[in-house]
């Protein structure tokens, strides 16, 4: 095969990258990203399905086959891998979150006595200071 020799050790969404890749070379690709958006899409639809179902074996199968469809994305780009944008992501939320906890403690809260409401607000803050 010629996905023979792909290495175990590379983290998930990359190796989920170089897997495409490979098939990509010999034709199997998508001619357009939007096309992959649409099967993004489809796999959200199965899980929500599988969800529906209380299957977690399955609802762990859609959810690992909308990452890949997600990783696919980012390969057909050809820009970020999926891992520096997944950091990235990891990165912003962090920010975020360390926002709700500065501004729950400038109130004298304690973050595990916020209500979900309340973290929100303070989430939505951090958005529009980013944008700001």
């Amino acid at each position: 095969s010629i996905l023979d020799g792909m290495p175990r050790h590379f983290p998930a969404l990359l190796r989920a990258e170089k897997i495409q890749k490979k098939a990509a070379k010999v034709g199997f690709d998508w001619e357009r990203q939007e096309q992959i958006l649409d099967k993004i899409e489809e796999e959200v639809g199965e899980l929500r399905r599988a969800m529906e179902s209380s299957d977690d074996g399955h609802i762990d199968e859609e959810i690992g086959d909308l990452l890949f469809s997600v990783a696919n994305l980012t390969r057909f780009r050809k820009r970020a891998s999926a891992e520096e944008l997944l950091a990235a992501a990891n990165t912003k939320f962090m920010r975020r979150f360390r926002h709700v906890e500065k501004r729950l403690a400038e109130a004298g809260r304690r973050l595990e006595d916020a209500t979900l409401d309340e973290m929100e607000a303070l989430w939505r803050e951090s958005k529009t200071k980013e944008q700001d």
